[in-house]
């Protein structure tokens, strides 16, 4: 008894009542969206909202066979759970496509998308990876055994083509940047033992995440003028290059005129490091550019290159209001139709499921039900407790005594930050529509009961972080 009061006396209360209080209002949410006058009843079954009910009465059970569980035992079941997930995804792969996807395993009337569970696998395996890492030592075989285990799980997700859910994973790059996994031996591979300088680190390779950013500009811009030819005029002579060419011949001369400044301005000792830096940038950079046209043009279905095209502007969205840009533009009408205080619960009339205005208004396009109903100050309400809820996340994994506990509750909070970026960045017009759930509030027994369960396990993990020091 006293080992139970412990436990309740540790738990991080404000955490719990921070998701009962989003999840209270995703129910809500979602009995309006998805409101069957024939079937009133909350907790019937045979609708969404019930359903729902359900899937979170699933989690709870989950949630309770954790807290009987030492936390201590938590890191030695984390491959079994994730080699888990890992075979459901290679299981997926050999179902029937549900539109143009295979991610759903089905069992009898009901689902599971396999996809959703990997990223509690995977934050499980990134936690055991980086917690086993002895003396602090970041070496090859350190980074390539933590890289190998993302990338395989991505490739299993992309596969299953799931673009929205291979992004949410490169998440956890993020969370091998805060624990100082940097891919410098990877770089020093490359500078002393290739081109035989003497380097003890690099730039580069520790601040792969500012690198990163750079790679996305360049990917914009490759992705920009990956089908988009450019015509030169010469007298009666018309020039036409590939967008992706042009990229090409813009990226060697800015990289010949940086060379010839630095051989012209730089001192001796710097010449060759600089210049050596420009050649690999060129190199580097054209070889992405080179990567993002292929993948574009003969990778990427149709529907693909036209939400790119949309979120980079080569399309008008505004003169294909129900083309193209169909479910993005019924989502922001349904969002600016809110206002300031809203139309009032179950007054939405554009995300009404009886106007049937915007699609997915149960799962992607949730967030605009809401803004709709309670215009402005229910949404800033909204983003308030999920901004508090990442927030205690990352307190929670500043306290850790175990590097275990800390890289899982880190991986749980930019998990979640993604999902509530991207689909709110959806239903306001300024991502593209990726097929990502709000947590919470989308209909989604797969997405409720994993990110419930990440949440109870971190609430362990928590209550017992002055006795598990792995």
């Amino acid at each position: 008894m006293d080992r139970k009061n412990t436990y309740a006396r540790n738990l991080d209360w404000s955490l719990i009542f921070i998701v009962i209080a989003i999840i209270i209002m995703g129910i809500i949410n979602l009995y309006s969206a998805a409101y069957n006058e024939d079937r009133p009843f909350l907790l019937n079954l045979k609708t969404l909202y019930g359903k729902q009910i359900m899937w979170f009465g699933f989690a709870c059970f989950a949630g309770f066979v954790i807290s009987l569980i030492d936390a201590r035992y938590i890191r030695k079941l984390t491959i079994p759970i994730y080699l888990f997930t890992v075979t459901l995804l290679v299981a997926v792969l050999f179902t029937t496509p549900i539109n143009g996807a295979r991610s759903w395993l089905g069992f009898g009337s009901f689902g599971i998308q396999p996809s959703e569970f990997a990223k509690l696998g995977m934050a499980m395996m990134l936690s055991y990876q980086i917690s086993g890492i002895k003396s602090k030592v970041i070496n090859i075989k350190t980074v390539t055994s933590i890289i190998a285990v993302l990338l395989v799980t991505m490739a299993l997700i992309l596969a299953q083509n799931d673009t929205g859910t291979f992004l949410v994973f490169t998440a956890f790059l993020f969370v091998m940047y805060r624990e100082g996994i940097t891919f410098d031996p990877y770089v020093l591979l490359l500078t002393n033992n290739i081109l035989g300088l003497r380097l003890k680190h690099t730039w580069v390779g520790v601040h792969f995440i500012p690198v990163l950013f750079v790679v996305v500009f360049f990917s914009v811009i490759a992705l920009i003028f990956a089908d988009s030819d450019q015509s030169f005029t010469l007298g009666s002579f018309v020039l036409n290059i590939p967008g992706w060419a042009y990229v090409l011949i813009v990226l060697f001369v800015g990289a010949l005129i940086a060379l010839l400044l630095v051989n012209r301005l730089a001192t001796t000792r710097n010449k060759k490091r600089l210049s050596l830096i420009i050649i690999i940038g060129y190199i580097s950079f054209s070889t992405l550019n080179g990567l993002i046209a292929i993948g574009y043009l003969k990778v990427f279905q149709s529907h693909q290159r036209t939400r790119i095209d949309l979120v980079l502007g080569k399309i008008n969205s505004e003169e294909e209001k129900d083309g193209k840009d169909y479910n993005r533009n019924r989502g922001m009408a349904a969002v600016g139709s809110g206002g300031l205080l809203g139309n009032g619960y179950r007054n939405a009339h554009l995300a009404s499921p009886e106007s049937g205005h915007v699609p997915e208004s149960e799962t992607d396009f949730i967030f605009c039900v809401f803004a709709e109903e309670w215009g402005f100050v229910g949404s800033f309400i909204v983003v308030v407790l999920f901004t508090l809820l990442l927030i205690k996340i990352v307190t929670i994994a500043e306290r850790q005594r175990s590097t275990y506990s800390r890289v899982y509750a880190y991986s749980v909070a930019m998990i979640i930050f993604y999902h509530f970026a991207i689909n709110i960045g959806m239903n306001l017009g300024v991502a593209p529509v990726i097929g990502i759930p709000l947590p919470f509030f989308s209909y989604g027994g797969s997405s409720m009961i994993s990110f419930t369960v990440m949440i109870f396990i971190l609430l362990k993990l928590d209550a017992q972080r002055k006795e598990v020091l792995f």
